[in-house]
């Protein structure tokens, strides 16, 4: 671990913890597709409503997982970079431990409150057994789903992104097998949309569990080691809550810009929905490169290692950057074929090009706001990493949306979210020089 990320090539190191976390994110993207035409294939629009219903339901479960996936791995980069290995495998083991604990809590609660949950999610009397029967196998799987996201993280710290990689794909594809059987030929509709998820799941953090005690030489599942002071406990909280919220701050943006879209007619949601499911070909991508280089980053910043730190962000930076103007220029050139595939009505391609070109105007920006979410993570700048959290698809957008519909009326909810990236790209290039140029200045060698 030390040879490689103290002495390799940043460029040899980046991609290699790096693309094995994009594959990941392609395999996850495969699936979601998939399973979307799977469930469309049985024209049941209450099952697939219902379903609908629930989507806010995984997205929680996957932000309460980053709290100790994400704020574990910021800790151990930084411990492992500090030579403190024994606090590493301690903390590595309680932040798995604490998950499940987490994970059983967040089953408990949620089977007492699913009736008010399921009409809060939006469930209808047409729409609520399917919306049921899936929640409930969901509900019960939350402590495998939690807990996954732990040692997913927690390995990349040593360096084994292939392995955690290899444990989702291999997840993801016991599922997209288990969906035909399930939902077809078993007949067991929305529980067997969700039983094939969790069980691909489930294979997943067997498989993590695995890598971790065959591979690992400190991060561990050993629970005699699951202790971790208050002080050290707050740690994890302090990056893992920022890095939770960035996942639930998603949800608001999309249905805030559903909201406002409604107003204008279903055509316009519809070219939008399109929109953002073309642009997530990109923003997957990116966000798997600035999430992959997260061990690089906080391993030097511990080791107050200012020159393999300033390297890995520069190259971090150019990779987001350059390959967001790269993909986003032929995006906007092929905006409107591209809309064709999924809906080849004149009103939608046309309306759905323009979202798409618009979306695409700031995708630089966000790389870099990725880049540097990812590094007040990695270097456990607490306030920094929860200010950005809410500030892109948070406050920030809710402001620009607001300000810009009552302007500029349907154009306005359009560009909303640009003008939000740009001024959380501001806010976080502020940040990031507070933080980051007296440190450097002082260990600069």
């Amino acid at each position: 671990m030390e040879e490689l990320f103290e002495k390799a090539p940043i460029k040899q190191v980046y991609f290699k913890i790096s693309l094995p976390v994009v594959m990941g994110m392609l395999a996850s993207m495969v699936y979601n597709l998939a399973d979307t035409f799977f469930v469309a294939q049985t024209g049941n629009t209450d099952l697939v409503a219902g379903i609908t219903v629930c989507t806010p339901l995984f997205m929680f479960m996957l932000a309460l997982g980053d709290i100790f996936g994400i704020g574990g791995s910021s800790v151990i980069s930084r411990l492992f970079g500090q030579k403190e290995h024994d606090r590493s495998a301690r903390t590595s083991s309680a932040c798995f431990y604490y998950s499940v604990g987490l994970g059983i809590v967040v089953t408990v609660l949620l089977l007492i409150f699913e009736k008010p949950l399921l009409h809060m999610l939006g469930a209808t009397a047409a729409t609520y057994q399917y919306a049921a029967a899936f929640y409930r196998v969901y509900v019960f799987g939350a402590p495998i789903i939690i807990t996954s996201l732990t040692p997913t993280n927690l390995i990349r710290t040593e360096g084994l992104a292939k392995q955690s990689m290899l444990a989702t794909v291999y997840g993801i594809v016991v599922s997209l097998i288990l969906d035909p059987i399930f939902i077809f030929g078993l007949k067991w509709g929305a529980a067997g949309v969700a039983l094939s998820n969790l069980l691909g799941y489930a294979l997943e953090l067997v498989l993590l569990i695995y890598y971790t005690v065959r591979d690992c030489k400190y991060i561990n599942v050993d629970i005699k080691q699951a202790h971790i002071n208050w002080k050290e406990f707050r740690e994890v909280l302090a990056i893992g809550i920022p890095g939770s919220i960035t996942n639930l701050m998603q949800s608001f943006g999309i249905a805030l810009l559903n909201n406002f879209l409604a107003a204008y007619g279903a055509d316009q949601v519809a070219a939008m929905g399109i929109t953002q499911k073309i642009a997530s070909i990109i923003t997957l991508i990116m966000v798997g490169f600035a999430f992959g280089a997260q061990p690089l980053i906080g391993y030097n910043y511990g080791a107050k290692n200012v020159k393999r730190f300033k390297e890995a962000l520069d190259f971090d930076l150019l990779i987001e950057v350059g390959y967001a103007i790269i993909f986003s220029i032929i995006l906007m050139i092929i905006a409107p074929f591209l809309i064709k595939i999924f809906m080849n009505k004149p009103i939608i391609v046309s309306l759905g090009a323009y979202m798409l070109r618009a979306c695409l105007t700031t995708t630089p920006f966000i790389g870099a706001i990725l880049v540097f979410t990812t590094v007040f993570q990695s270097a456990g700048k607490a306030w920094s990493a929860f200010t950005m959290s809410f500030a892109r698809q948070g406050v920030v957008y809710l402001i620009t949306m607001l300000t810009c519909s009552a302007f500029f009326g349907f154009h306005g909810v359009v560009w909303a979210q640009p003008v939000a990236d740009v001024i959380t790209f501001a806010i976080g290039l502020l940040l990031y020089r507070g933080d980051f140029h007296k440190w450097m200045q002082q260990n600069e060698k």
